[in-house]
Parts: C-alpha cells; sequence; structure tokens
C-alpha cells in the first residue's frame, strides 16, 4: 500500500510516527515531512492510523490522489442515546416477506470492512443469500445435519428430535423464515481470522437496526455449515476458505419497543 504525504499541508507535529504501530515512519522536524522509507514499507500495515490522526489530512493510505474520508468529530452522539441503542438491540425471529434492498446490505457490510483485524489482515468476505427459496434449502439441509447426530454424544443430540418434530409440523425453527441469510467467510489456515470474522459479524449486527434491519446469530447453520458436506457444497466457498458463522437477516416483523432486564452487572476491579 502506498503512503501519500502532501508536505505543503504537513505541519510537522509527528502525530503520524508516534500513532504508527509498526513504527515505521520516519518523524518529521522543522523541515522535512514524515517519511516511510523504501526498506520499512514491506512492515506497514496499511492500517491507516498515520491517516486517521493527521490533524491537517496531509495523509493518505492507498492510490495517489485520494482525499481522506472525514471520521466522527466526538461530537453530538449523547452517550445516553448510544446507551438506548445498544440495549435495544434485539434477536428477530419474525420477519416480514419485503427483501432487503442490495443498496442497504452493502451499506452494512462497508461498515463492517472496518472493523478491527488482527494485523490489519482484513481477512472477512462475504457471502449473501438473496433468495428466501435458497434460505429454506439452507435450513432444510441443517435439519438433515441434525438428523444424523441422534444417538451420537454431541451436546446437541437432546434437543435435536423436537427441533425436528417442530420443523416437521411446518415450523422454520432453524432460519425463523427470514428473506437472507449472510456467512462471513475466512481463509482456513488462519486462526485468528475466526476472531476478526465475529467481530465483523458484529459490526453487521448493531449497524443493522440503524437501517431498520433485524438480524440473528444462525448457530444451527454455522455448525451445520462446517460439518455437513452437502450445505458446504451448496455454499460453494473458494477454495481454501470456509464459513465462519451465518446471520439471519430482514425487516422485522414486530418494531421492539422495550428493554428486558439482564444479569447484573458483575465486575472485578484489579
Amino acid at each position: 500500500m502506498t503512503l501519500n504525504i502532501d508536505s505543503d499541508s504537513c505541519n510537522r507535529c509527528g502525530i503520524c510516527s508516534t500513532v504508527c504501530p509498526m513504527g515505521v515512519i520516519t518523524p518529521a522536524n522543522k523541515t522535512t515531512p514524515p517519511v516511510l522509507p523504501e526498506k520499512k514499507q514491506s512492515a506497514c500495515i496499511s492500517c491507516g492510523q498515520c491517516e486517521v490522526f493527521c490533524p491537517p489530512g496531509a495523509i493518505t493510505v492507498g492510490n495517489p490522489g485520494r482525499k481522506a474520508e472525514k471520521g466522527w468529530n466526538g461530537k453530538d452522539m449523547p452517550p445516553d442515546l448510544l446507551d438506548i441503542y445498544l440495549k435495544s438491540r434485539r434477536s428477530i425471529r419474525n420477519y416480514l416477506a419485503e427483501p432487503v434492498s442490495r443498496d442497504t446490505i452493502l451499506s452494512l457490510l462497508d461498515i463492517a470492512r472496518y472493523a478491527a483485524s488482527g494485523g490489519n489482515g482484513q481477512p472477512v468476505e462475504w457471502l449473501v443469500m438473496e433468495d428466501r427459496e435458497d434460505v429454506k434449502k439452507v435450513a432444510a439441509l441443517t435439519i438433515e445435519w441434525m438428523q444424523t447426530l441422534v444417538g451420537t454424544p454431541h451436546p446437541m443430540s437432546g434437543y435435536i428430535p423436537s427441533l425436528v418434530s417442530a420443523w416437521d409440523a411446518g415450523v422454520d425453527v432453524i432460519c425463523r423464515g427470514a428473506p437472507h441469510l449472510l456467512f462471513a467467510h475466512v481463509p482456513e489456515d488462519n486462526p485468528m481470522a475466526q476472531v476478526d470474522g465475529i467481530i465483523a459479524l458484529t459490526h453487521v449486527d448493531v449497524a443493522a437496526p440503524a437501517f431498520g434491519v433485524g438480524t440473528c446469530w444462525g448457530g444451527f447453520v454455522a455448525m451445520a455449515g462446517r460439518s455437513h458436506q452437502p450445505l458446504m457444497e451448496m455454499l460453494h466457498l473458494p477454495k481454501g476458505r470456509i464459513p465462519l458463522y451465518a446471520m439471519m437477516f430482514g425487516y422485522p416483523r414486530f418494531k421492539p419497543l422495550n428493554i428486558p432486564e439482564r444479569k447484573p452487572l458483575s465486575v472485578t476491579w484489579y
């Protein structure tokens, strides 16, 4: 990645070299702007911290000529409003038939693109199922996987008969009738990527209500997607990539209006 420094705009404050987590930016002095020496370029992880914290916006990471996008100014977000917003987040299990537009889905995933990842590896990619019929097929294959666990030592085996019974009665206990499914997938040989994927999915989960979208973590689908060959074949991910987790989403049939009780806060101070 290219580090672009506008020497005319640079005020020689030294912040960029201070915040660089890899310590590869040579500090500025009164007459010379900061620089990323050629011999250190391979150590740059393109995290963008230098760009983020540059007061005059003199640094950009990426294509030459790219303009820095202004971030939040640290104002106009009352903590009490954020408190209510986050506490109001709910798992949605009843959906309207109306599909979520591709533009809205892309906006959510673009937010998740900025989620933290180890070493700024950004290993998470996405598979979006837009067709409700495909979601139903995934639910059916998940039930099929569950049935293979009956009578085994698997920790879920005791719950399966009631789930299968409900499915046979026409109740979608797997995907809850959601119009869409989202899969985060990561490289199979990168153990850190599994945490990165959960962080990215959490960004989607937290941002979704602002777009009027409801989500629900698809644990059953996630387990089946990693071990049931027919479902793995249906997902048809690129070689070397594995499904990390699944999330149902769509427009909620009912609007969350109240905040339920939770366990008391437990904190140990050290």
